[in-house]
């Protein structure tokens, strides 16, 4: 076994010191956060701050779901992204597959096409959108939402099935259909599960970004009960004259917290998803 020198040794001790640095830099703030609602509010601005909360408290989570719309806007934030993950991931993976196993004219073209689209910033197609839900009537909807939601989600989707459903040999669909399987068969007991880690990993990343986005739904969305978790909070916590800054801390943690649990969980799925779609296709 070969020794390694000194030298190897203190670049191995820096590398690990600076990864340890950059993972306590992006973590802190949300360790803060968590901690500061779980403070009451005499302890919020008490000089000198302190970490850990002295007298623990859950009474700003107990407000904010008995007393407030959160759990209206946690309800509407569940349909949005789940319905909109339902409607990207059915498209793209059909869509995926045509692109990848069907030779027709203008395939080539189609791909560059999305690949444009999704790098398009999705600020563009605000008015546009919001102009057309507004002729057929579907402005301050979750309809609205789900589709708009879907139309930035889509091109990423696909773009990062593709690259799965290339990986996938096409000697596999053509024995199952040489054995009797029709094509739709094949697809679902072949295809499909091959693909099923970039499924996972694509039905993440678009659920956590339509749990997350905030633009579409402050333009779309005008009555209070359809609206969804970011800007329903920061419309109802943050005002001109003040800030619940516990109330905010709170609903901030309960906002993270499944996301990070996802993460926890399926951190392979997304990893090898974010791998696929930025070196292959």
């Amino acid at each position: 076994m070969e020794r390694k020198g000194p030298a190897a040794i203190v670049k191995k001790v820096l590398f690990t010191l600076f990864a340890w640095a950059i993972v306590l830099l992006v973590v802190f703030p949300l360790v803060w956060m968590t901690v500061t609602a779980f403070k009451p509010e005499t302890e919020l601005f008490i000089q000198p701050p302190t970490f850990l909360p002295l007298a623990p408290t859950v009474q700003h989570f107990l407000k904010l779901l008995l007393t407030t719309p959160f759990p209206i806007y946690a309800r509407n934030s569940v349909i949005v992204s789940v319905l909109t993950t339902m409607v990207v991931i059915v498209v793209a993976t059909l869509g995926a597959h045509s692109l990848v196993k069907f030779n027709y004219r203008g395939r080539t073209a189609v791909a560059q096409m999305i690949l444009f689209t999704y790098l398009l910033p999705s600020v563009v197609l605000v008015i546009p959108l919001y102009l057309m839900f507004a002729r057929l009537g579907l402005t301050d909807s979750l309809a609205s939402l789900v589709t708009a939601y879907t139309t930035f989600a889509l091109p990423f989707a696909l773009w990062l099935l593709r690259s799965f459903m290339a990986a996938i040999p096409p000697d596999l669909e053509f024995a199952a259909m040489v054995d009797g399987a029709s094509r739709m068969r094949a697809f679902v007991d072949v295809i499909l599960p091959q693909a099923l880690p970039g499924i996972i990993s694509t039905s993440l990343f678009t659920f956590i970004n339509a749990w997350n986005e905030y633009l579409y739904a402050l333009v779309l969305i005008n009555r209070d009960v359809q609206k969804t978790l970011p800007p329903g909070v920061i419309v109802m916590l943050v005002t001109g004259f003040n800030i619940e800054w516990s109330l905010l801390m709170a609903a901030a943690a309960m906002m993270a917290i499944p996301l990070l649990v996802v993460f926890v969980f399926m951190q392979k799925h997304l990893t090898r998803g974010f791998g696929a779609g930025a070196v292959k296709g």
